[in-house]
């Protein structure tokens, strides 16, 4: 579908993408339904947590260079900035870049503000952050009480625009909006686009947009062997750097869910063209997405040397891995597309998947092409599994967990807790390169083998926890509450 620019928020991803967080069957009715027009999002009637919109906006935003964030809200929605500073400084680290805290402002929302309005107060956040940080741009983050209030948002940027001489863009993103968090990640590139990126005066035929959160540089190398140049989007970028991705001969992206908006707006509006593909885990997805790149940009001769070369060099390694995990069984809990990615390499390395959970699920991608789907390139290519659409429902997960009793629980975006209650060994890789293209099917391999090989660690703190649910529960279907009653 075409994205308009014209409008100051991102279109929701339940009529968009028509996205659902609630659902339980297996991968391929979920594929199926997805594209019959059956899927339909299925509420909870009791619901324990889930992530905010708003959140995942700061993901992206606060950690652009020379930018600042003013977040209109009250203080409470800054609780995650501590976190956020702690990531930002160690990812800095690890892109050699100077250590520094981030440029954010809250605007420290009342009661009273609730009842006369919180223009003012953003008015002199923005000054504020302007004096404080000096920033190229100065991004205004929406949140639920500023959306309840009603302040004109976009009024009092555009008016602080025209004051201090800076780009003053109005994000959207009030965690109310929206079931699906994700929203967040498009409601900031909604800005980039909208007021950041300029159309394209050079362009340059060896640059490649990759749109990542804040993982370890692994492609300034690899793509060096295809003559390519990285740009990463949008973490530690400069405003500068942002307004000139128009030039890049492609887009790639490490995790649809999180730049299918990103992408699809690049290309849509800048004519860089999309490498629509599923994502590069896992042999078969790695091969699909160097390929689709080369052929973008002409280099299919280049690339087919490659996926050659690196073949050959993990084959050794890949075999023996597979032999002594095949068969243990994984049970996994992620993101939608990083997830479907991770169930691509517990396969490829002969595991028994018994079971996944994706925080929630895209019924399509912005670009619309089937080559983008993730789910059904696990499904096309190792098979039917078990799979669940959980917005990070924590008694959903133990329930799984003790009644499946996997050798290993995978998750990202949720904690290792639980399955350690349980005695389950489990594993968390907060860097999302780790596990990309060749060698990341041998870094998971092995970190793989080496959490399960001695459990005697999560064995002790199940023998002293208690878990929170009782045994009514853990013995309950675990979507019982899913469009059920309490």
């Amino acid at each position: 579908m075409s994205i308009n620019l014209k409008d100051t928020a991102a279109p929701l991803r339940e009529k968009r993408l028509g996205s659902v967080s609630g659902y339980s069957g297996d991968a391929e009715e979920l594929y199926k339904k997805s594209h019959d027009g059956s899927l339909k999002d299925i509420d909870r009637s009791f619901s324990q947590c889930t992530s905010c919109s708003a959140n995942q906006v700061k993901n992206q935003l606060v950690y652009i260079q020379d930018a600042a964030v003013v977040e209109h809200g009250p203080a409470g929605c800054s609780g995650d900035i501590p976190n956020r500073n702690m990531v930002g400084r160690s990812g800095r680290k690890k892109r050699k870049l100077p250590i520094r805290n981030l440029h954010y402002i809250n605007t420290n929302l009342t009661e009273k503000d609730t009842i006369y309005g919180g223009a003012k107060k953003l008015e002199l956040s923005i000054k504020e952050a302007k004096r404080r940080f000096n920033p190229k741009a100065i991004f205004v983050t929406t949140t639920c009480a500023s959306g309840i209030i009603g302040d004109d948002v976009e009024a009092v940027c555009n008016k602080a625009e025209k004051e201090i001489g800076i780009p003053v863009i109005t994000i959207i993103c009030e965690g109310f909006r929206s079931k699906i968090w994700a929203l967040g990640f498009d409601a900031a590139y909604h800005g980039i686009l909208r007021k950041i990126v300029k159309p394209a005066v050079n362009k340059r035929n060896d640059l490649i947009n990759i749109i990542n959160f804040q993982g370890k540089d692994i492609f300034t190398e690899l793509f060096g062997r295809l003559g390519l140049k990285v740009n990463y989007l949008v973490p530690y970028t400069t405003i500068e750097q942002l307004s000139h991705i128009s030039e890049a001969a492609a887009t790639v992206q490490i995790c649809a869910t999180l730049g299918t908006y990103f992408a699809a707006g690049l290309e849509e509006h800048f004519g860089v063209p999309e490498v629509k593909s599923p994502p590069p885990y896992g042999i078969a997805g790695t091969d699909a997405w160097f390929r689709e790149l080369g052929r973008i940009v002409h280099k299919e001769d280049e690339v087919e040397k490659l996926i050659a070369e690196e073949k050959d060099r993990i084959a050794p390694k890949l075999t023996e891995l597979k032999e002594k995990l095949r068969g243990k069984k994984v049970y996994i809990g992620a993101g939608a597309a990083h997830g479907h990615g991770m169930m691509s390499i517990v396969k490829e390395l002969g595991m028994d998947l018994v079971g996944g959970c994706t925080w929630h699920h895209d019924a399509k991608f912005d670009n619309s092409d089937e080559r983008s789907d993730s789910l059904k390139h696990v499904v096309d290519n190792y098979g039917n599994f078990k799979l669940s659409i959980c917005n990070k429902q924590s008694f959903e997960l133990v329930n799984k967990l003790y009644n499946l009793k996997p050798d290993l629980f995978i998750t990202r975006h949720a904690s290792t807790i639980w399955a350690s209650k349980l005695g389950i060994p489990s594993l968390e890789i907060g860097d999302e390169h780790f596990a990309i293209g060749y060698q990341g099917l041998l870094n998971y391999g092995e970190i793989i083998l080496d959490t399960i090989s001695n459990s005697m660690f999560v064995e002790n703190i199940a023998k002293h926890s208690k878990l929170p649910y009782t045994d009514w529960w853990l013995k309950q279907n675990a979507f019982k509450f899913l469009g059920g009653e309490v």
